[in-house]
């Protein structure tokens, strides 16, 4: 008998155990996180994207202002979630907790941050002029360590408000998207060295002749990047340091971009819709004009999709606006929910954050 109270007693333990490791790494709640853009105190409010409530606003410690760009909010793994202050020259970098997120550190750049990515065990930073890496190590983001300048096409230093988004494309290379209107705009190639740091000078690639302002992109394995042409509205392939085709988007001002497996969801800031892609090595293919109607009928703006769930911000009448989507395997977008009133004017970024993909994995 006692031994059976023994061994009962033991496998309790275990079970308990058992469930609170299960329930340490189980984030239970999808979250949407998007920032404030506040020039003077900015903040990230945190969503529970099934419920669509507000369960957080915190601090960046520091002031927001960033225009047109993308990806001034990005997630790495559910965990990690930097948020551009651009007003500041600092990212403030949060960790998850739970279905919560709290503040971590803060970072300084070398010159005003405007759009974020994290690859190779980095996180990458576009700036006004420059674009950084930080050495990520866990869950947590280290010193600067690596840094080059940014140029227009020509050589030029890009002027105010030119940078768009960074994004890794392998483990060799970043691009940066450059709008200058009336110039055509420029794609900067970033190299990388075999421990994943900025390194050496940029090269410039001009966008297509007839094409206007590269702006928002996704990135597949393969090396290449499907790009908005945001003020000729067009779509590209861009490959091997080069624009290798350019397809008429269907859409008025394609601007923000994500991807998740095959498809791409697009947001287009003119026409007030998502639209959905298919890009392959050698093409773009429009596979639905539009797949979803921005209920606000505000202009779309920056989009994160992640494990069957999708992000928008839009703007309209100095207000801002969270809609949240679910997609199928097919690409599918539904509307979770009506869409949320941030309470701000400038809403800049969204990041969707699910259960660690490391957990997943």
């Amino acid at each position: 008998m006692s031994q059976s109270r023994n061994a009962g007693a033991a496998l309790a333990v275990l079970l308990t155990a058992w469930a609170a490791s299960a329930q340490a790494h189980d984030h239970g709640k999808t979250l949407a996180v998007t920032m404030t853009n506040d020039p003077t105190a900015n903040a990230v409010q945190v969503y529970d994207a099934d419920s669509r409530t507000l369960l957080q606003t915190l601090s960046t410690h520091g002031r927001g202002g960033v225009d047109g760009s993308a990806r001034a909010v990005r997630q790495a793994d559910g965990e990690i979630v930097a948020v551009v202050n651009n007003g500041s020259n600092s990212v403030a970098i949060f960790r998850r907790d739970g279905d919560a997120l709290r503040f971590d550190r803060l970072v300084t750049t070398t010159s005003a941050p405007v759009s974020v990515d994290f690859a190779n065990a980095h996180m990458y930073v576009a700036g006004a002029t420059t674009v950084d890496s930080f050495a990520v190590r866990g869950d947590s983001v280290g010193p600067l360590d690596g840094t080059t300048s940014l140029a227009l096409d020509g050589g030029a230093t890009p002027p105010p408000g030119s940078t768009a988004q960074v994004q890794a494309i392998g483990a060799d290379q970043l691009l940066v998207t450059l709008k200058a209107d009336p110039d055509p705009g420029t794609v900067d190639v970033v190299s990388l060295d075999d421990r994943g740091r900025v390194t050496g000078a940029v090269h410039t690639v001009s966008a297509p002749l007839g094409s206007l302002t590269p702006f928002g992109f996704v990135t597949y394995p393969d090396g290449t990047a499907v790009m908005t042409l945001a003020h000729s509205n067009q779509d590209a392939l861009f490959r091997d340091g080069a624009f290798a085709s350019v397809n008429d988007a269907g859409q008025a001002a394609s601007c923000w971009m994500t991807r998740d497996g095959k498809y791409i969801f697009v947001a287009n800031t003119g026409s007030h819709t998502i639209s959905r892609l298919i890009g392959t090595g050698s093409h773009v293919f429009v596979d639905n004009p539009v797949a979803a109607i921005i209920a606000t009928g505000g202009s779309p703006a920056d989009i994160d999709a992640t494990s069957g769930v999708l992000g928008v911000v839009d703007h309209r009448s100095g207000q801002s606006h969270l809609s949240l989507f679910t997609y199928n395997e097919f690409g599918e977008l539904a509307p979770l929910g009506a869409p949320i009133t941030v309470g701000v004017p400038n809403a800049n970024g969204v990041a969707v954050l699910v259960r660690s993909d490391r957990d997943r994995n």
